[in-house]
């Protein structure tokens, strides 16, 4: 009998064995006849060798077509990793990103991320302004351009030489006003070229079409980042939220072995949790409103933001004012202190807006979420409008426009007070961007520092109300957006200016990363990623369009200098493209081009873009209706779970002498059952309380806890 038993032990031992062979052997087969890639295998790489050996057929070789095949593969893939390590910086500052994402939120991390996103679209523009304006310019040397027009200027007064300031100061006062640098290739007045016909490069041609060009680009690039970045919520509701129970079982990074980064790991799970949670607050206090409480809200609304535009429309006088009196006043002997004037007020203006913003806002009793966003919304007008006003009140002043004057009739400029115009309106962009950049260093040294050493040091009411300054995500962005703008305003007047903002915002990241260290503390508000990095892209592409307008509007309609830069020979910049065309291009070329800006072609392009659009949204109200179908599908499922729950618990037996095994038919017929299946029919007696046993509660609580991660 025991013989028996361990003959038929040892049979039924050797069965799962030959099973598990039957199994690798076919597992293998399938591998060695499969034409999937191998490294998308989910194998190791000793198995992926194996694998690739397998695929070989016996006493072959690989051919050298196959093994160059291989390599390229390889390379590209290489150059792939490169080339998305090369778009996103080299890896600049990724360990700087890593850490304070976890010390401090996405939200301010995206801040630091988008610093690094400007660097890149800086020198990109620096890029593509060397190669085709400075090197062609370096290595043709083209032509001396002849003799100036000969014209005399019809002025009353002639021009006053600066006075007021001492010798020792000149130099570098110089320097941070840009008159030092007028010689050079920093501004538009330097740079020279012959006539057209001379030369089989044209280097108007790359001047002018180059900063349209990075502002083309520069367009696509934050597009294409802020449609990346868009909330989630925009596609799938506001009231769609991802499950918390997924981010409590599934945050952790089990590949952490040291503590420094453990401990920045958990930083950033109570920060996602602490996103959540007032997100979930935010939603649920939005629902609670009555239509009274709303109502109240909108006139509420309504009356602030009417004080708020009074408020607005005040500080755009005082800059177009101030802009005014330091240009009409250039021969005063204070001329040196106006000189930063405009900016001084811009950034007062800026400054105390949104302090009274706040102000007015909290007179009214908004929520806190409320009061942010409204003072947000007229910090971005602020910020922006006193940039446009600065330019206007410059066009106004430099340009005349909106001004009769002797000089600008017969020059299309105010050529008494302006011997280049493109190298004055360069002098007050670079004057805006030295002093936005200085006024960060010194509220980094020289305000913030000292605050927090007083907090530190002293104890006290008083010091504990004061506290450390708060890290506010939002005033970074405009102050660091409002200095881009002023480097795309000046792309045609200051080619170089993007070198100079490079430096400048490698300098801000460490001066920010030393500030949110040492001096600052984080906002009580969180912000997830997503929805700042779409505000980012969304500010950055106001300005974009702010920048925009007036270089539009130089380059076709003003008349350029007399007796600097490349234009001076032309009515306008642009008409150096018409001249090109009939210069170097054929009859049927030049057919071509009138064609396509004519009125024929605009209309068919119009309609043509126009289907498309239409087109786009009936595709994206298609999909947001599968997205909706689909949730309720969702629903639905877990909804039938909770039914097949309810129905497994009316039918199992009651009591304790009911028995486990097979039932009979009478028995099965007689127990009560339900012919929905999932749902109880209409009338059917209601689910009774399950019978009580260890199995059924830890079934019941896995199908819960399953059903509560679904939903």
């Amino acid at each position: 009998m025991l013989r028996q038993w361990s003959v038929e032990s040892g049979q039924a031992s050797r069965e799962p064995e030959a099973g598990v062979e039957e199994l690798w052997e076919q597992e293998m087969a399938r591998l060695q006849s499969s034409q999937a890639l191998v490294r998308e295998l989910p194998y190791a790489m000793v198995d992926k060798r194996c694998i690739r050996q397998l695929r070989e057929p016996e006493g072959a070789k690989t051919s050298c077509w196959q093994r160059w095949q291989r390599r390229r593969r390889a390379v590209g893939r290489r150059l792939g990793e490169a080339a998305r390590r090369l778009a996103q910086g080299f890896g600049l500052w990724d360990g700087a990103l890593y850490e304070i994402g976890g010390l401090f939120g996405t939200g301010i991390q995206s801040y630091f991320t988008f610093l690094r996103f400007l660097l890149l679209l800086n020198l990109l523009t620096l890029l593509l302004t060397a190669s085709f304006v400075l090197l062609p310019l370096v290595w043709l040397r083209p032509r001396d351009p002849g003799p100036a027009l000969n014209f005399t200027l019809q002025c009353s007064d002639g021009l006053q030489s600066q006075t007021g300031v001492p010798r020792f100061h000149n130099q570098l006062w110089n320097v941070l006003t840009g008159r030092a640098f007028n010689n050079t290739y920093l501004f538009y007045g330097a740079y020279r070229a012959g006539p057209e016909s001379g030369s089989a490069y044209s280097i108007r041609l790359a001047y002018l079409l180059s900063p349209l060009a990075c502002l083309l680009l520069c367009f696509c690039g934050t597009l294409r980042r802020m449609v990346k970045g868009l909330p989630q919520r925009l596609f799938l509701g506001q009231d769609y939220r991802s499950p918390v129970s997924v981010k409590v079982f599934s945050s952790w990074d089990f590949c952490i072995r040291g503590q420094e980064a453990a401990t920045i790991k958990k930083h950033e799970i109570s920060n996602e949790f602490k996103v959540e949670l007032e997100e979930g607050r935010r939603f649920l206090q939005v629902r609670q409103q009555t239509r009274t409480q709303r109502i109240c809200h909108l006139l509420t609304y309504l009356r602030v933001n009417v004080l708020i535009g009074l408020l607005v429309v005040g500080a755009i006088s005082v800059i177009f004012w101030a802009t005014k009196y330091s240009q009409d006043n250039k021969e005063d002997s204070l001329f040196v202190l106006l000189q930063y004037l405009p900016p001084g007020v811009i950034a007062l203006v800026n400054f105390l807006g949104p302090l009274l913003f706040v102000f007015l806002i909290q007179l009214e009793n908004y929520p806190p979420n409320t009061e942010i966003n409204l003072a947000l919304l007229w910090c971005v007008v602020l910020k922006l409008a006193s940039l446009g006003i600065f330019s206007f009140s410059l066009g106004q002043t430099v340009l005349c426009i909106g001004r009769n004057k002797t000089s600008c009739a017969a020059y299309g400029y105010n050529a008494c007070d302006y011997e280049c115009w493109e190298n004055a309106v360069g002098e007050e962009l670079y004057k805006l961007s030295i002093f936005n950049f200085l006024l960060t260093v010194a509220f980094a040294f020289c305000v913030s520092l000292p605050r927090r050493l007083l907090v530190e040091r002293f104890t006290g009411s008083f010091w504990t109300w004061l506290d450390r300054e708060e890290f506010l995500v939002p005033k970074n962005v405009l102050d660091i957006v409002a200095g881009q703008t002023v480097t795309w305003m000046g792309l045609f007047y200051c080619p170089l200016l993007p070198l100079l903002n490079s430096i400048f915002i490698f300098l801000t990241f460490y001066i920010k990363k030393y500030t949110l260290m040492r001096n600052s503390k984080a906002s009580p508000r969180r912000f997830r990623a997503s929805s700042s990095t779409f505000f980012f892209q969304l500010v950055l592409i106001l300005g974009l369009l702010l920048a925009v307008m007036p270089l539009g509007y130089v380059v076709s309609s003003i008349h350029s200098s007399w007796d600097c830069g490349l234009f001076s020979n032309y009515s306008a910049p642009w008409q150096v493209v018409p001249e090109l065309v009939a210069l170097r291009l054929p009859p049927s070329g030049q057919r071509i081009l009138h064609y396509i800006g004519s009125h024929a072609f605009s209309f068919p392009l119009l309609v043509l873009l126009s289907l498309v659009l239409t087109i786009c949204i009936s595709q994206s109200q298609a999909n947001a209706r599968a997205i909706r179908g689909l949730r309720k599908q969702l629903v639905w499922q877990v909804q039938e779970k909770w039914h097949l729950v309810e129905d497994l618990s009316r039918l199992l037996p009651e009591g304790p002498g009911v028995p486990v095994g097979p039932e009979s038919p009478h028995s099965r017929a007689s127990r009560p059952r339900s012919f929905c299946p999932g749902f109880p029919c209409p009338g059917s007696p209601g689910p009774r309380a399950p019978r009580p046993g260890p199995c059924l509660e830890d079934s019941v609580s896995r199908f819960r806890f399953s059903s509560g991660a679904e939903l």
